[in-house]
């Protein structure tokens, strides 16, 4: 009763030193985020709180990413960091427990007879040799006093969050790439047609040409050139070809499968979307972005560990009782109670010279802290100038796809009047060249256009912490 008593005062007494934590608490660096956004764009409504499937209604598309978020493998890869940190932050909340260990031994020793030992086991056993056989169960605890078990789970907890962030961050990614993929295929799609447009077209002149040509009205060089032109139109088929199979390819794998053909809908015209985004300062839009979450997670763990650091450099108290049964003869080993042994330890270790290694290790904690809160604040930074980016883009491919459809009709106004001014002489073979030629780069120019600004409603979309539910 009194060896129970005094482990009990021992506990107890432990446990009120536990409440002494050394590391400080997190508190948020100061951002100082901007009021607004460097462009002026009307916003309202909310729908950048909306799931992604809100946002992308092409059918096959979502079908798409779906695929994506389940078989990329940068996705499972991630999915496995999360178990491991899950299982490890379950195991820091676990650290406050003490720990049980078994023992069991058996063993003979042939000693020499000429020594004192040898000669009085001799002489106490009639044996030449000793044997010896034990169990114990012993108890480990170490007193809490510094608050490193606290700080243990902050940094095992704060590492899951911020790879749980990570993971949707990536997802977030994922998304972008595959929606980019996608609408990179149907604007080669269009790049295709248009080629196949000025192929037409320009065979069409060329006919004309050899007619004319064959009465001798014009000479071989406005034939030839027309050939070149028509051949022009005609290379863009098998590069656009190409690039098709390249970015099949590239979106298959991104879907976790082998590259194949991609089924696909539509066009680049219903493919637009209504960008209606929130208004707001920075700070109440980009705090929902993961990978922000993830920079302040990764403060939140680093702050920990040099709590812990610096715990090290303190004092610490630890109980190590045990029980257990001991006997020289194999036939008394289980002999109660003469068998039993008890024994009740306390250890208390204070650190005095180990060449600086603590206090540089608390040093460096504390750099990385700091390093973590410059990381923070440049996530901060980069994702208000990938909003801006992202507005300014959609904002001046708005006016830009206006100048470039203008154009248009001027330029297939211009092909056209100049086909039948040439077939009434009024104008040369190159002014229909010219002209054909300008209006196969600005249908080029439209699609790619609007390609950018498909790009810049996605990259807005996840630059504001698109959703990935």
């Amino acid at each position: 009763m009194r060896v129970l008593y005094k482990i009990g005062i021992s506990l107890f007494t432990g446990v009120l030193l536990t409440s002494c934590v050394v590391g400080k608490k997190y508190s948020r660096t100061e951002l100082n985020v901007p009021e607004k956004y460097r462009e002026e764009i009307t916003l309202t409504g909310d729908t950048i709180l909306h799931p992604w499937k809100n946002y992308y209604k092409d059918p096959l598309l979502v079908d798409l990413i779906e695929k994506a978020l389940v078989k990329n493998n940068e996705v499972l890869i991630a999915i496995k960091s999360m178990e491991q940190l899950d299982l490890t932050y379950k195991q820091a909340k676990l650290s406050l427990l003490p720990t049980l260990d078994f023992d069991a031994n058996a063993s003979r020793s042939y000693q020499s007879k000429n020594s004192l030992n040898g000669s009085l086991s001799a002489q106490f056993t009639s044996k030449d040799y000793m044997d010896d056989y034990s169990a114990n169960i012993q108890l480990s605890w170490e007193a809490d006093i510094w608050g490193k078990a606290t700080m243990q789970k902050r940094d095992a907890k704060a590492s899951y969050f911020a790879q749980k962030e990570n993971l949707s961050a990536l997802k977030t990614r994922i998304i972008v790439q595959v929606a980019q993929s996608y609408y990179n295929l149907l604007g080669l799609d269009e790049q295709l047609k248009i080629a196949q447009k000025n192929i037409d077209l320009s065979d069409n002149t060329l006919k004309m040409m050899k007619l004319q040509y064959n009465s001798g009205a014009i000479s071989s060089l406005a034939l030839y050139q027309t050939e070149a032109q028509k051949k022009t139109a005609e290379l863009l088929v098998p590069l656009a070809k190409a690039n098709i199979a390249v970015q099949e390819n590239a979106l298959q794998i991104l879907c976790g499968a082998y590259p194949d053909s991609i089924l696909r809908s539509g066009n680049l015209e219903v493919a637009d979307f209504d960008v209606v985004l929130p208004s707001g300062i920075p700070a109440s839009l980009l705090s929902r972005r993961p990978d922000v979450k993830a920079a302040e997670y990764a403060v939140m763990s680093a702050n920990a560990k040099t709590g812990l650091a610096k715990a090290t450099m303190y004092p610490a108290l630890s109980l190590r009782p045990s029980i257990g049964i001991n006997s020289f003869e194999f036939d008394t080993w289980f002999n109660f109670p003469g068998s039993v042994t008890k024994t009740i330890a306390t250890n208390l270790a204070q650190p005095i010279f180990r060449k600086r290694e603590l206090r540089t290790a608390y040093e460096i904690a504390i750099i990385e802290q700091e390093k973590a809160v410059i990381q923070f604040k440049q996530s901060y930074i980069t994702a208000v100038g990938e909003v801006n980016d992202a507005m300014s883009q959609l904002k001046y491919a708005d006016e830009r796809m206006e100048l470039a459809t203008e154009k248009a009709v001027s330029l297939d106004k211009a092909t056209f009047d100049a086909t039948l001014l040439y077939k009434s002489g009024m104008v040369t073979y190159l002014d229909v060249i010219v002209a054909q030629n300008g209006a196969l780069q600005n249908d080029l120019d439209v699609v790619a256009i609007k390609l950018e600004k498909l790009n810049a409603a996605i990259n807005l979309y996840r630059a504001l912490g698109g959703g990935v539910q």
